[in-house]
């Protein structure tokens, strides 16, 4: 199990999107490396928001992460998280936020969410909508599902919580639809997933220490779909971010065979990449959630944060 391999990634398509603490994962790293993954112009860059909340709600207290953020959302400000954004951009510790404004994003708000409230996704929204064109913003706030990943046929009732693993069948490919958003409207319909998927040291990516010292796991996955595998054809990258349980140390790989990322790379030439976090009580982090409130330190959610550095060399190495 060594360090992935490169690829042959055009960098103007590169894009994230995370389930729950994924999803605030994902817009961190999107508003944190707008320059790099998402630039301007980028001709389809952007990043995909199910079940999250908006950028720095936590505003660093795990308090407010699982109270405003998630239960009462209605009371999140966010004309106060645009201030710490622009405070973050100006000393440089996230990219100017300029660069998100010709991004796709599309956020997804079950109506039957009893764990982030879909009140959240309207103030996401509220949020993106400072910074990037609204034509470019998609919202799904109609589909009766719970707290999951909308997958097509997978998983256990759309409208009821499953713990298992969070992936619920709601008879809607979330993971294409964002995709599909997020590239540009045109993409093929999903197919077999006959690629690689295959396992990787995320250790190999930690040069100080190691991954579990910041709530990381030994072991990440990243799809190569069939027609990027000899590295002739300029292919896209995407990166997954799972949700609270739903790392392999707790439900092993239903999460990145099941979620749904796989067949729509597989169709059309995204590879896929799932960094992996585990649970750390000492961190108070007892269910494997991404750092969206400062447990791994306070600058989690810039550039420099911990886990965010981890992921962008996962990035950087995959696209060579």
């Amino acid at each position: 199990m060594s360090v992935t391999e490169s690829y042959n990634v055009d960098s103007t398509k590169v894009s994230v999107s995370g389930i729950s603490s994924g999803a605030c994962m994902a817009t961190q790293f999107h508003v944190a490396h707008s320059r790099n993954v998402m630039g301007v112009g980028m001709v389809a860059g952007g990043v995909g928001v199910v079940a999250g909340v908006p950028f720095m709600c936590s505003e660093g207290n795990a308090l407010t992460a699982t109270g405003v953020c998630m239960t009462t959302p209605n009371l999140i400000a966010v004309t106060p998280l645009e201030g710490i954004t622009a405070s973050a951009a100006f000393v440089g510790n996230i990219d100017s936020t300029s660069h998100m404004r010709n991004d796709k994003v599309w956020i997804f708000a079950g109506s039957h969410d009893s764990v982030v409230k879909p009140a959240a996704g309207h103030k996401v929204q509220q949020y993106y909508n400072h910074y990037v064109t609204s034509s470019n913003i998609k919202t799904v706030f109609n589909i009766p599902a719970e707290h999951c990943m909308p997958t097509k046929n997978y998983g256990g009732a759309c409208d009821k919580l499953s713990t298992t693993n969070y992936l619920n069948n709601c008879n809607y490919d979330a993971a294409f639809e964002l995709l599909n958003h997020i590239y540009g409207g045109n993409l093929k319909q999903p197919t077999t997933a006959s690629g690689q998927l295959m396992q990787f040291d995320q250790g190999d990516f930690f040069h100080l220490s190691s991954p579990s010292t910041y709530s990381m796991d030994d072991i990440g996955y990243v799809y190569i779909p069939t027609g990027c595998q000899d590295k002739h054809t300029a292919c896209k990258l995407h990166i997954a971010f799972h949700g609270c349980a739903q790392g392999q140390s707790k439900i092993g790989d239903a999460y990145v065979r099941h979620a749904g990322y796989n067949e729509a790379g597989e169709a059309n030439n995204i590879i896929i990449l799932y960094p992996q976090v585990i649970a750390r009580a000492v961190l108070a982090n007892p269910q494997g959630c991404w750092d969206w409130w400062g447990y791994t330190g306070v600058l989690f959610a810039t550039k420099s944060g911990f886990q965010m550095t981890a992921v962008y060399r996962m990035m950087q190495k995959i696209m060579g």
